[in-house]
């Protein structure tokens, strides 16, 4: 997800993610990488607790599970949350609200699609 958002639009990254703490400006890409790569983390965490309620078992299911997630957090937090969030601390990368924008629904996609998979595997190692 965080490669596809640099090729497709490095400002998200390097701008609006680490302005949600208050660290950008100025632009900082790997800042913004990591703090969105520790949402990403904390959200698997999440997604894996609610695969195993829901008793999510197989590939296939736990993947569409996968992209379901991905489709809610870009709902939830790219959509609704983050506009918000981000005109609150006033950033300059503050999108309207909603932002329901088709590049970051393919990118929440691809997450939940790496996440289900990734997940299938270790949780059959497990």
């Amino acid at each position: 997800m965080g490669a596809l958002m640099i090729v497709m639009n490095v400002g998200v990254i390097a701008v609006a993610i680490p302005s949600l703490y208050t660290l950008a400006p100025p632009e900082n890409p790997l800042v913004g990488l990591v703090v969105h790569v520790s949402h990403g983390a904390t959200l698997g965490v999440a997604f894996a607790g609610l695969a195993g309620l829901l008793g999510a078992d197989g590939v296939t299911k736990r993947v569409g599970l996968g992209v379901g997630w991905g489709v809610a957090t870009w709902v939830g937090f790219a959509a609704l949350v983050m506009p918000v969030w981000l005109r609150a601390v006033g950033s300059p990368a503050s999108p309207p609200f909603p932002n329901f924008a088709p590049p970051s629904l393919l990118w929440h996609v691809v997450y939940g699609l790496v996440l289900g998979g990734v997940y299938s595997i270790a949780a059959d190692k497990l």
